[in-house]
């Protein structure tokens, strides 16, 4: 995706996410890595910025070393964004959001450290699969990036690459190929966030989740 293009669906996604209630006035994130063709770097929202009303030429666009290139000032989550872009070679797109059951979940209480709900449906395992809990920092606390990347080292370690991470009452950070398959994990995670709290269904037992690894190659 050119670079003209992906401002485009970055502003088409933030205002989806916006619009369904997956963020409120201010809140949330997106940024989406910039192909070296077309000056390398990445394309992040501004800081402050309404997802619901995003500009395409007033994106920030930083380089490598996160030193802004164009458009308004960079938001302040940018260092994390960077150490998931870092960790994680596959991340095209980062979209962070303050969703309402995944914040209610981590006031609750998550399910466990290393998994913020259990696998209680076969599309969870397949399109998200593990989410780890990031204890609370206050918004833009670098110890979040460098706690972030460790956790991303660890399951790649383990042969378990995660698609996510959850900030405790602030929210989780997917990452995918384009900002519409990293909504698409967003979308999948609230919605089995939602569906836990209401419901503490037990999760797919071991020879279920073997099934989706045999099938579908589920990385669980």
């Amino acid at each position: 995706m050119d670079v003209t293009s992906l401002r485009l669906e970055i502003c088409r996604v933030g205002r989806s996410l916006f619009e369904r209630g997956y963020v409120h006035g201010t809140t949330g994130n997106i940024s989406a890595r910039v192909d070296e063709a077309d000056g390398g770097g990445f394309l992040i929202t501004p800081t402050d910025a309404c997802l619901g009303t995003l500009h395409p030429q007033r994106l920030a666009w930083v380089d490598a070393h996160g030193e802004q290139r164009s458009g308004d000032r960079a938001s302040k989550t940018l260092a994390l964004h960077r150490a998931i872009y870092e960790a994680e070679p596959e991340a095209r797109c980062i979209i962070h959001t303050h969703s309402t059951h995944l914040v209610a979940l981590t006031l609750q209480g998550v399910w466990r450290e290393d998994d913020i709900v259990p696998p209680i449906t076969p599309y969870y395992v397949m399109k998200v699969g593990h989410v780890p809990v990031v204890r609370y920092h206050r918004p833009g606390d670098p110890a979040v990036a460098q706690q972030v990347a460790q956790r991303l080292r660890e399951a790649r370690q383990r042969g378990l690459p995660l698609r996510a991470v959850m900030l405790e009452r602030l929210g989780p950070n997917v990452w995918h190929e384009s900002p519409s398959a990293a909504m698409a994990v967003l979308e999948e995670l609230e919605e089995t966030a939602r569906l836990w709290l209401t419901t503490r269904a037990a999760p797919l037992d071991d020879t279920q989740i073997e099934e989706l690894r045999r099938h579908f190659g589920a990385r669980w």
